[in-house]
């Protein structure tokens, strides 16, 4: 979506191409055939003609399936419908708000950006993923307890970093 809103026409065709998909698996679980891919180029049309006011600091797909639930209940009305979902599946009808998410995880990668490479791969591998110390001392050649030390001292380092107002650069 950024190159298309920076004028890449083919990286539009390819981004449209992609929508169609997950809008046609989106919409075929929700209504008749035909109503779908109606359905489908409404919700290709609407992001078509909003796509200036897609803020790019937030999550495409939740923007574009926001575009779509107002497609679906659009449908819905037209046909003065009521859908009868499984319970299992009722959180689809509602978009799923990861701003909150991606927010933090910018605010982590920024705060992360701060330290050096090796020590930022570390705090990334054992504290964001999940890899044990042993993994990490195996893959980068230390002993697990510098690699202990290294990532306590790098998580120190940024809250200090922190306490010292090191995030007024937002």
């Amino acid at each position: 979506m950024l190159a298309a809103l920076a004028g890449d026409a083919a990286a539009y065709r390819m981004l449209l191409a992609a929508l169609t998909r997950h809008l046609r698996a989106y919409f075929a679980r929700r209504l008749e055939a035909g109503a779908a891919e109606d359905a489908v180029q409404e919700t290709l049309i609407a992001i078509h003609a909003r796509r200036a006011t897609y803020d790019t600091a937030l999550p495409f797909t939740a923007w574009v399936f926001g575009i779509a639930r107002y497609k679906l209940i659009d449908e819905f009305r037209r046909v003065r419908r009521r859908a009868a979902v499984p319970l299992e599946e009722a959180a689809d009808l509602f978009g799923h708000d990861d701003t909150e998410e991606a927010i933090a995880r910018r605010d982590v990668n920024r705060l992360l950006a701060k330290l050096p490479a090796a020590k930022r791969q570390l705090v990334k591998d054992i504290k964001l993923d999940g890899v044990s110390v042993a993994e990490a001392a195996a893959r980068t050649g230390m002993s697990e307890s510098a690699v202990k030390v290294t990532v306590h001292r790098a998580i120190k380092s940024l809250n200090e970093d922190l306490q010292r107002g090191g995030d007024a650069d937002r």
